[in-house]
């Protein structure tokens, strides 16, 4: 059963019924924001899949009452993929003119506008960016694609991600303020004041201007520090760490380290610490499909990037364990089952993917297997990988063929689409004019130059988006497995919270191929298991029984620190 769920101006909630079609099959419910969390409470045992506008700006409504949701359909995120994809183009959908579901999702409605009713919500024929028209044409696009399994695999698991983004913000990371205060103390030296350095990043600096000879220089200062390093010979055009590690001089050993040190004080330092840290938990805005190829992002705080530094920070609590789980070289195991390249999927097969290229003999070090297939995976053709690749092609032609010919695609302005839909967009209409230019009779050297890199460009990412996107769908529908199994696991006490997050496991972090629950302890040995488990769905969920492993790395631990 679905129930279309929005939110009016003034804040109430309207539910409606719909049959599998999309069309409405019963009366509409009106409801205050308080009534909402007991109706949805009491239809919650019948499973039904919510259908909403944003899962950012409904299921907080019901989080913060303490109700879960099993499913959701997010209208929003939908749209997007439907809109784009290959697989759905020639759909109503796919052929429509832009409306407001190809904008930016919209910020929290002003409580004092006038509010719709049920009658203008849910009979507008005439508005076709309705909420109900906008699901039917959704339903339409994926029954009449060419691949329906697959999308509705991926509309459902974009919108489980959807709501484990809402229900990780909700919880929070567990976080230990005081061993972080530790942890920066013992890398900069005590806290000092706004806009002071701490004690070992001003040792650090007067080390830099000792170094160069410029007693008043600013290291924070890049065209400073550029003209700095520029006076003492280093002919360098940035101060990134890669180009400062190939070069030798005094300075550039404590000027790496400041980097270091500076980096860790701006991103996760004592400010971040008092900004983003509220009662013991982080509480990062994770953006589901915020990066083209599916992969997540976030809105402040840099939960993605937290550095090994603050790791020590996040402890479990009391009585509980974090399950931390890796999986160990997803993308080129991805690669393998994409391109059903049986050889490249029996060197992983229980093992390093990496040692077992070497094991076969195709390259020398497991280094050199790890540049090869990054090369093949991002386009590098010189140096190491360059070297390396036609032996990674010898081995493995059908991996290899399969990134070629998304890279040829690219480079013709094609889009390439990933194992269950998402397609990548195409170039935009500068890139098209470049190309133009470039076979125009009057065109010179430097067009066809500049076209030519231009495409090879364009063509390194739609090599790369097949292989990480569809690791982006791999890792939701791996989420998606745990958030299910996870809720049909007993509860760990009763207490006097009505949360549910505060008896029992539940998913607290999120990063590519990496995820952490917060456990009870009695129950860290179960959750491992469904962790494990929910990897091999997901793999069958994607490739069925192509015979292709999925390593894990987990560990059950009391400090993220410890799981590295």
């Amino acid at each position: 059963m679905y129930l279309l769920v929005n939110r009016t101006g003034n804040g109430d909630i309207l539910v409606l019924p719909l049959d599998p079609d999309g069309r409405a099959a019963g009366t509409g419910r009106r409801l205050t924001k308080q009534e909402f969390p007991a109706y949805a409470l009491a239809r919650e045992p019948g499973l039904p899949r919510w259908v909403w506008e944003d899962t950012s700006r409904i299921y907080p409504l019901l989080l913060t009452a303490g109700v879960r949701v099993h499913r959701a359909h997010d209208l929003r995120l939908c749209h997007a993929i439907l809109r784009q994809s290959s697989l759905t183009r020639s759909s109503t959908l796919g052929r429509a003119e832009d409306s407001r579901w190809d904008r930016a999702p919209a910020s929290e409605p002003d409580p004092g506008a006038s509010g719709s009713t049920l009658f203008d919500l849910f009979d507008d024929a005439d508005d076709e960016s309705g909420v109900i028209d906008e699901f039917e044409r959704q339903l339409a696009a994926v029954r009449n694609s060419a691949e329906p399994g697959r999308l509705r695999l991926l509309l459902a698991a974009e919108s489980a991600g959807a709501l484990i983004a809402a229900e990780m913000q909700f919880t929070g990371l567990p976080w230990r303020t005081d061993v972080h205060d530790a942890l920066l103390t013992r890398e900069l030296g005590p806290r000092v004041g706004p806009g002071l350095r701490p004690e070992r990043l001003e040792r650090l600096a007067d080390s830099i201007r000792a170094a160069v000879g410029e007693p008043r220089l600013n290291p924070d200062s890049h065209p400073d520090l550029l003209r700095a390093l520029n006076q003492v010979g280093l002919r360098v055009t940035s101060t990134r760490a890669w180009e400062l590690q190939e070069l030798a001089h005094p300075v550039i050993e404590p000027l790496l380290e400041y980097k270091k040190l500076a980096r860790l004080l701006s991103a996760n330092g004592w400010y971040w610490m008092d900004t983003w840290i509220v009662d013991g938990r982080f509480h990062p805005e994770y953006i589901p499909g915020g990066v083209v190829t599916g992969r997540w992002a976030t809105r402040g705080g840099g939960a993605l990037q937290l550095p090994k530094q603050v790791r020590g920070a996040v402890v479990a609590d009391a009585g509980w364990k974090l399950v931390v789980a890796d999986a160990a070289q997803l993308e080129p195991r991805i690669l393998a089952a994409l391109s059903a390249d049986t050889a490249m999927a029996a060197a992983g097969r229980g093992t390093d993917l990496y040692a077992g290229i070497v094991a076969g003999g195709v390259v020398e070090s497991r280094d050199h297997a790890k540049v090869a297939m990054l090369g093949a995976m991002y386009g590098a053709t010189s140096g190491e990988s360059g070297r390396l690749l036609p032996r990674l092609a010898k081995a493995f032609p059908r991996a290899i063929a399969l990134t070629e010919t998304a890279a040829r695609a690219g480079e013709r302005g094609e889009s390439v689409t990933t194992r269950l839909g998402r397609s990548s967009p195409h170039p935009d209409e500068r890139w098209q004019a470049t190309q133009a230019q470039a076979y125009d009779p009057g065109a010179t050297e430097a067009d066809e130059r500049r076209a030519r890199s231009q495409a090879r460009e364009w063509g390194r990412f739609t090599r790369n988006f097949i292989v990480q996107g569809s690791a982006a769908e791999w890792a939701l529908c791996w989420m998606a497995e745990i958030r299910r199994e996870l809720r049909m696991l007993p509860l760990a006490g009763t207490g006097d919270s009505g949360s549910e997050f505060d008896h029992a496991p539940h998913l607290v972090f999120f990063l590519h191929d990496e995820v952490m629950v917060h456990t009870p302890a009695v129950l860290a040995g179960a959750v491992e298991e469904i962790v494990r488990s929910a990897a091999d769905t997901a793999g069958r969920h994607l490739f069925g029984d192509f015979p292709v492993d999925f390593l894990l790395t987990v560990a059950t631990v009391d400090s993220y620190a410890e799981a590295k």
